[in-house]
């Protein structure tokens, strides 16, 4: 299938692309990476009047790893952060969750901000955003923003982004020290969408004891969902923690939906099995 008719910009700096976008508003989609886009676009589920190429906004495509955490330009692909060493070294959950997104192919042309505007609630990034607090900076001929991610996903793949806004950015904050971190989904066939996924982040104390754990879950909600399970497991030392009863709370709190690739029960038990299966890592990690 093809595409509907559209106008093709191709701005070649951030104040032209802002420029293109302000005038065109909510009749202009951006187009980075394109591996969700223009799937949307053949199948006639998205019909633009226009299209913003930003690949040769040069200035977008960054990647800076500090001791603070990893800032994700727009135009950085997955593939240049998954093998980026330093951005791994501040935050190892990144490369173990891009690692699961699609395949090579997609992931040499896709791009992370991509990826979280996109919203989609059964994509990786997201849920990797959620649990670390991190923020998305945008950018619009008004000015700039930098939106949190608790308020940045608004629901199936739509983002708080407004008409005219580009995110030029993803930060993706440092965990605590003494902090783990663990990612695990399940898919039908490798490269799929999850049927269910779930990033932990595991916090020790002095005492070596968990003073905090995080579970941000994708393909089980409208948005990604993060759990505090701090309290199942009591403060203690991670080998004597009960990651079963951990699990068992989250699952109890978790409104799956059912649909073809999975019911809401086995979409909670999944959840719940990968729960306990990454809280146990993020913790040892931790260690």
């Amino acid at each position: 299938m093809k595409p509907p008719p559209f106008d093709h910009h191709a701005p070649e700096t951030l104040e032209e692309a802002l420029d293109v976008l302000a005038r065109t508003g909510e009749d202009a989609k951006v187009l980075a990476g394109g591996q969700s886009l223009i799937p949307l676009l053949n199948m006639r589920l998205a019909a633009p009047a226009h299209l913003v190429d930003i690949n040769r906004v040069t200035a977008l495509d960054t990647l800076e790893a500090t001791a603070e955490g990893v800032r994700v330009g727009a135009l950085a692909r997955h593939a240049r952060v998954e093998r980026s060493e330093e951005a791994a070294g501040v935050l190892p959950l990144l490369r173990a969750a891009l690692r699961q997104v699609a395949h090579p192919v997609v992931r040499n042309r896709g791009t992370v901000v991509g990826s979280l505007a996109h919203a989609d609630p059964a994509a990786e990034l997201p849920a990797v955003l959620a649990l670390c607090e991190g923020t998305v900076e945008a950018a619009s001929a008004g000015g700039r923003r930098t939106i949190p991610a608790a308020e940045f996903f608004a629901g199936p793949l739509e983002s708080s982004l407004r008409p005219g806004e580009l995110a030029t950015s993803a930060f993706f904050p440092t965990p605590p020290a003494r902090s783990g971190t663990a990612f695990a989904e399940v898919a039908r066939r490798h490269g799929d969408y999850a049927m269910a996924g779930a990033a932990a982040l595991v916090t020790l104390d002095e005492d070596q004891r968990v003073s905090s754990a995080k579970v941000a879950y994708l393909s089980v909600a409208a948005t990604p969902l993060v759990l505090d399970l701090t309290g199942p497991l009591g403060h203690r030392p991670p080998v004597t923690c009960d990651w079963a009863a951990a699990a068992a709370y989250a699952r109890d709190r978790l409104d799956t939906d059912e649909d073809i690739h999975a019911s809401a029960d086995y979409r909670r038990h999944l959840a719940g099995v990968l729960t306990e299966r990454t809280l146990r890592a993020a913790a040892q990690e931790a260690l």
